[in-house]
């Protein structure tokens, strides 16, 4: 069974395509405008072993924060959707990784209700090239609540804003790829004593 993901998301602010592939080997084709967000999302694609298309046009001209937002609503309905019925996934996931002087602790659980913890080191610069740096607390949100999953992004220290951005979103491309592969002795299983993800 393919684990695919297609959404089409068209506002008059953006017009966002997402196909994800959460089996895939990490091949990557993604094109926001703003390069940095371009530069965190093929992480999460090589790192998860995703692979991953973004194609984003939105209203740069007003600034990038239309554009991060409806790319990271779509990403997360398209994972939702890749998910499927979540059945014989570890469905938990958790990932540490360091970037120099920055370090990220990333824990998921798939489990169908949406709940973000996040917290990274205050007075952190500003911009990043043309990213805003407190858009990443909205990505997560917004990926969060259409994925329908729980998550904590924990950065316990950093100096550099790109250290900092960076190391989260390796470490989530980790977490997420890690909870969302097939576990071989739960074949047929689905990882919840609810009986619904």
């Amino acid at each position: 069974m393919n684990r695919v993901g297609r959404i089409e998301r068209v506002t008059k602010e953006t017009s966002v395509l997402v196909e994800i592939d959460l089996d895939g080997s990490g091949k990557v084709d993604v094109a926001t405008g703003v390069g940095f967000y371009d530069h965190m999302l093929d992480q999460l694609g090589r790192h998860g072993l995703f692979d991953l298309t973004v194609k984003t046009e939105g209203d740069l001209h007003i600034d990038s924060h239309h554009t991060i937002e409806d790319t990271a609503l779509a990403l997360g309905a398209a994972f939702k959707q890749a998910l499927g019925d979540k059945v014989g996934i570890y469905r938990f996931g958790n990932c540490t990784v360091p970037l120099d002087e920055s370090l990220a602790q990333v824990t998921v659980d798939l489990s169908g209700r949406p709940y973000l913890v996040h917290t990274e080191p205050e007075n952190m610069a500003p911009m990043i090239g043309e990213y805003d740096t407190t858009m990443t607390r909205h990505i997560l949100e917004s990926f969060v609540a259409q994925a329908q999953i729980a998550l904590h992004v924990h950065v316990p220290y950093g100096r550099n804003a790109h250290h900092i951005v960076e190391c989260q979103f390796k470490a989530l491309a980790r977490a997420l790829r890690y909870a969302s592969e097939r576990d071989p002795r739960a074949a047929g299983i689905l990882p919840s004593t609810k009986g619904a993800l």
